[in-house]
C-alpha cells in the first residue's frame, strides 16, 4: 500500500501543535494547576488580607494561565515567518518501508522502526520521530488518507505507539 499526497501548513497548525506538546506535558499541567490554585487563594484571602495582596494574586493567576499560550503564540508565528520550508508545500509518500517527505530538490526518510509515536486529534496526526519533533498533518488535508494511513501505522508499529482514533 502507498499514500501520497501534499501538504501545506500555516502559522496555526504550528501554534496548535505547540500547545498540544505543550498542554500535554508536565509544563502545562503544572503551569494551569498554579493558576487555579492562584485564583483559588485569591477567592480565599480577599477580604482577610490587604487588597493588594488579593490583587497580586490574582496577578500570579493569569500570568500562569495565559504566559505560556501568548508565548507559543509569539513563537509559533516567528518560527513559521522565519522559515521558507515551512511555509511551501511538504510532499508525503508513506507506504511500507516508512514516511519519505520532499520538498524541491530536499528529501528526508523516516523508517517506520524511528518513528516515536503516531497520535491523531480531531484535527490532526502527529507523526513524532523523537519525543520533541513530528510531522503535523492537518486531517483536513489528508482526510481521504486517513484510514489508510491508519491501517498502515497499525501494520508496522506496535500499538502503543500508535493512537489514531
Amino acid at each position: 500500500m502507498k499514500i501520497e499526497f501534499d501538504i501545506t501548513l500555516t502559522d496555526k497548525d504550528m501554534y496548535r501543535f505547540s500547545m498540544h506538546h505543550a498542554y500535554t506535558g508536565s509544563q502545562g499541567i503544572i503551569s494551569i494547576v498554579l493558576a487555579v490554585l492562584s485564583f483559588i487563594v485569591t477567592i480565599k484571602t480577599y477580604g482577610f488580607v490587604e487588597s493588594v495582596y488579593t490583587v497580586l494574586y490574582a496577578a500570579v493567576g493569569v500570568v500562569f494561565l495565559f504566559y505560556m499560550p501568548l508565548n507559543l503564540y509569539l513563537r509559533s508565528k516567528r518560527q513559521f515567518l522565519m522559515s521558507i520550508e515551512l511555509q511551501n508545500a511538504l510532499h508525503y509518500l508513506i507506504d511500507d518501508q516508512g514516511i519519505h517527505t520532499s520538498q524541491n530538490d530536499a528529501s528526508a526518510d523516516l523508517p517506520w522502526e524511528q518513528i516515536y509515536k503516531i497520535i491523531s486529534t480531531k484535527e490532526y496526526v502527529y507523526i513524532y520521530s523523537n519525543r520533541i519533533n513530528a510531522y503535523i498533518l492537518p486531517r483536513v488535508q489528508i482526510a481521504e488518507y486517513y484510514g489508510q494511513l491508519q491501517e498502515l501505522a497499525g501494520s508496522h508499529l506496535p500499538t502503543y505507539r500508535v493512537k489514531m482514533k
